[in-house]
């Protein structure tokens, strides 16, 4: 089969690309870009050659449908809204990277990502594109909504204690961390070396927009009305994201019985990698891969869970499960092309 990917200069495109260059089922036919001219990829990224990159308007989607079987969006918010509604018709499955078919609620799109929000009628088809929960879901959508890096490694590590009914959705607070690469390539001053190296900083308390995704994909998997504490922070990682999440327990349950839980809900997940009592995951032992790695404790003297969930934001929380996604969809062994160690040291 053959995939065009539209927002190539970007991490998450580059990823794209590096998965699908050996996908032993997919081959790349176009590469374009709403924001360059024509390129060649080497011009953007020196360590991949004989690519091209080609300019792209939504004018084009008709003579890009006629060549591919799937169209992966990698572009920011407000752009995949404005060709995928064209794509559908023409009958080409599209997956999207970017929020603009995540929020489902009147009005919150506009609220937090400050952009138009996609026509309804295209947004209610949208399928949330966490394979974990949603794989049955994702196996007949023509438009999968790939879910944020943050909301990833949250979801994976609270959903299941959660839909146990283990924990109390009232008390969650999740600290999250984040690499470099999730601020995308564009150039700032709170992503310059000099604010960054040997520093720690805290940024969109309270209006992050994947607050109302994580809130919306609880709220639907318990059942009830979400409402979380989210805090993010940046670190000098070039790569990799840490979710540590703490919970009240609603009945006395040990460390033991919380990783039991959780290898059993996720036996059939075969990117999700339970670490045993007293160890705790890292970014750098997920870096490069599609795997999320989650660890836990319970402290019996407050009777208090804190997961560790980590993943590489560019993979299992961006291009990784994009390809997932794709693999469930077209009916292909799910880690296909995703089969990567992880990049240690």
């Amino acid at each position: 089969m053959k995939a065009g990917i539209v927002g190539a200069s970007g991490y998450s495109g580059l990823e794209l690309i590096r998965i699908l260059l050996q996908h032993p089922h997919i081959k790349i036919d176009t590469i374009v870009s709403p924001s360059n001219t024509e390129m060649r990829v080497e011009e953007v990224f020196p360590h991949l050659k004989d690519l091209v990159i080609e300019e792209f308007d939504s004018l084009q989607c008709e003579e890009l449908a006629n060549k591919v079987d799937v169209v992966f969006f990698a572009t920011p918010a407000g752009v995949s809204s404005e060709s995928i509604p064209t794509l559908l018709k023409l009958g080409v499955p599209c997956i999207d990277l970017s929020g603009d078919f995540r929020l489902k609620g009147e009005g919150t799109y506009e609220e937090w990502y400050k952009h138009t929000s996609p026509p309804k009628e295209v947004l209610n088809k949208a399928v949330y594109g966490l394979p974990e929960f949603y794989r049955e879901d994702i196996s007949t959508a023509a438009l999968i909504a790939n879910p944020g890096c943050y909301p990833t490694a949250t979801l994976l590590g609270i959903l299941p204690v959660l839909k146990r009914k283990w924990g109390n959705p009232a008390t969650l607070i999740i600290d999250g961390k984040s690499g470099l690469s999730g601020a995308g390539r564009k150039i700032s001053q709170t992503t310059h070396y000099s604010e960054v190296n040997e520093n720690i900083s805290a940024y969109k308390l309270g209006k992050h927009q994947h607050i109302p995704e994580i809130e919306q994909i609880l709220s639907d998997q318990i059942d009830m009305d979400s409402r979380v504490t989210f805090s993010t922070h940046l670190i000098p990682l070039t790569r990799g994201m840490m979710c540590s999440m703490y919970i009240d327990l609603t009945e006395s349950k040990t460390t033991s019985d919380i990783i039991e839980l959780y290898r059993s809900y996720y036996d059939d997940h075969p990117f999700i990698r339970i670490m045993p009592e007293g160890k705790w995951p890292t970014p750098k032992g997920v870096s490069g891969s599609n795997y999320c790695d989650i660890g836990f404790s319970v402290d019996p003297r407050t009777n208090r869970l804190t997961v560790i969930s980590v993943i590489d934001n560019l993979m299992k929380g961006a291009a990784g499960q994009a390809v997932q996604n794709m693999n469930l969809h077209f009916g292909l062994p799910e880690k296909a092309g995703l089969e990567l160690t992880p990049v240690f040291p």
